[in-house]
């Protein structure tokens, strides 16, 4: 690794102080994505500043308003909480099919919502990058995925994106100038090269959730080469209100096919529809359509645009059979 200045600090407010200070550092957490990219070299920060005694980073908060989580959550929490298994299963199933244990033990929540996009020709080591001249997301001029083209296609691959993205998430980021909150869908941009909508000088503090109805489910579902370890060739998740025996609402997300995670339009069609062949039909020809998986992994582009349609119709299935009529 490149040297590197560390930081230590003890609250949130000493954490945005030193960003607005130190241009190009990064903040590091459970550093299970971060770390190897240091180690690869495709990151050369001049300093890092260290989140794990950040106090009350990693708390977590369930009552009438809902779910709140600190950024430093780590993933293994987030799978076995009482609370998340119970109302929130999308969110306990992404946690738990991310890696493997000793991953989810270190890693957070936070860092998984902004896992740095990856693609085949980035994430490399240093002499395999020299040798075909970088790539655009990191020291070339050429996308090798999409050679004609100005655009990075490295795809976002984190599982808590999409479960939080159909459980109506939102995120509160802190800096040197105050907080802000907004939905999780506006922290991400359609761009490979810089897909999370931070300042430099921002850091994501925590993650609100809604309140959960007693007429919903939800739930989480990714392919992958292996059936442990791997990021997702494909993830969904989907989120689901009934009322007797229709759809009253329905929320679906993707993660692993675009440079961002998708949050799925058109789903307000299936509303007041039960969940049968026609509507199972509808829905994954809206994935099929909304979804743009490129070469950026080992399978094939359309290979994982027909994954992530099957396992959206999957769990659209299995949650609408779960979930009893409800007047």
């Amino acid at each position: 690794m490149h040297p590197f200045t560390l930081h230590r600090p003890t609250d949130l407010d000493e954490v945005v102080a030193l960003l607005a200070v130190r241009p190009g550092a990064r903040l590091l957490a459970g550093g299970t994505d971060l770390v190897p990219n240091l180690r690869r070299d495709l990151e050369r920060p001049a300093a890092l500043i260290d989140l794990a005694r950040v106090r009350g980073f990693a708390d977590v908060t369930f009552n009438d308003s809902g779910l709140m989580l600190g950024a430093g959550t780590p993933l293994t929490r987030l799978s076995s909480d009482v609370h998340v298994v119970r109302h929130y299963r999308a969110l306990a199933e992404a946690a738990q099919a991310v890696a493997a244990p000793g991953h989810r033990s270190a890693a957070t929540l936070g860092g998984n919502l902004c896992l740095d996009t990856r693609c085949v020709f980035y994430n490399q080591s240093e002499w395999w990058r020299a040798a075909n001249s970088y790539c655009l997301k990191r020291g070339g001029d050429t996308c090798h995925v999409a050679p004609q083209g100005d655009r990075c296609h490295a795809a976002f691959s984190g599982d808590l994106a999409p479960a939080l993205l159909a459980l109506g998430a939102e995120v509160e980021v802190a800096s040197a100038q105050g907080s802000r909150r907004l939905p999780l869908a506006d922290l991400y941009r359609d761009d490979g090269r810089a897909h999370l909508a931070l300042a430099r000088d921002e850091v994501l503090a925590s993650v609100h959730v809604p309140a959960p109805r007693e007429t919903c489910a939800s739930g989480y579902r990714k392919a992958r080469v292996r059936g442990a370890m791997d990021f997702p060739l494909a993830g969904v998740a989907v989120a689901l209100c009934q009322r007797e025996g229709q759809v009253a609402e329905l929320r679906v997300a993707l993660t692993g096919t675009n440079a961002r995670p998708l949050l799925l339009d058109g789903t307000q069609a299936l509303v007041g529809r039960p969940v049968d062949a026609a509507a199972l039909a509808a829905l994954g020809k809206l994935v099929a359509r909304q979804v743009s998986p490129m070469r950026t992994t080992a399978t094939p582009s359309n290979y994982r645009r027909q994954v992530a349609a099957v396992l959206a119709q999957r769990l659209l299935r299995e949650l609408a059979d779960g979930l009893l009529p409800t007047a």
